[in-house]
């Protein structure tokens, strides 16, 4: 680690977090800054993904009038069709390939990948039923007009499709020639497809409720 770069990042992190407090919306000045932090954070040792999480952070998502447009929105639209449409289908394309032949079939059995698996299929459609769940049932939130309890865990349960992010940390967390790299991959693709067929059937015979009749 690179303290010195650590410190700089940690600089730049400050002044793009006074730019938002002091309510300042142009967007190249958090470019600029980013662009410091990115490098800063490069240099020191960590992922410099994490420069972009941090700047994320910062861009305002309000102005001070309702008429100004939100820097942070108008990013996020800029953005998403080159995002939706190439970056993500290329990183997915790039980092899915599993070779089945370095794989051993009692790898799947093991604690990573059913961990992996578990965690995709079962831990995301608990978290994200019960939280909404309990969201619901405190008054926090309410269910989609029109929706049911039905749809929504069903909608619960397409969350645990995970690819770019799932992948992402598996390269991090393994090395590029380790056996859990490749058995990783495997399972992410394994609890995406449950994930992925069974939410499909849940939704498949979900019926929204009735509307109310009209008097």
């Amino acid at each position: 680690l690179s303290l010195l770069s650590i410190g700089i990042a940690g600089l730049a992190l400050i002044v793009l977090i006074l730019l938002n407090l002091l309510g300042i919306t142009r967007k190249a000045a958090y470019f600029l800054v980013g662009i410091v932090l990115w490098v800063s954070v490069l240099k020191s040792g960590v992922h410099a993904t994490l420069a972009g999480v941090a700047l994320a952070f910062t861009i305002p998502l309000r102005t001070g009038t309702e008429k100004s447009p939100s820097p942070a929105r108008e990013i996020e639209h800029d953005l998403h069709t080159w995002v939706a449409f190439l970056i993500l289908p290329l990183f997915a394309f790039v980092n899915a390939g599993v070779n089945l032949i370095r794989i051993p079939l009692d790898q799947l059995s093991g604690p990573v990948s059913l961990g992996i698996i578990l965690g995709l299929f079962v831990g995301k459609q608990l978290g994200v039923f019960g939280f909404s769940w309990l969201a619901i049932t405190f008054k926090i939130a309410s269910l989609p007009q029109g929706s049911s309890w039905r749809q929504l865990y069903g909608v619960s349960v397409l969350t645990g499709i995970g690819f770019t992010m799932s992948l992402f940390i598996g390269t991090l967390a393994f090395e590029d020639e380790s056996i859990f790299h490749y058995a990783d991959k495997l399972a992410i693709l394994v609890g995406s497809l449950l994930s992925g067929v069974m939410g499909y059937l849940v939704l498949r015979w979900a019926k929204a409720p009735s509307p109310p009749a009209d008097r």
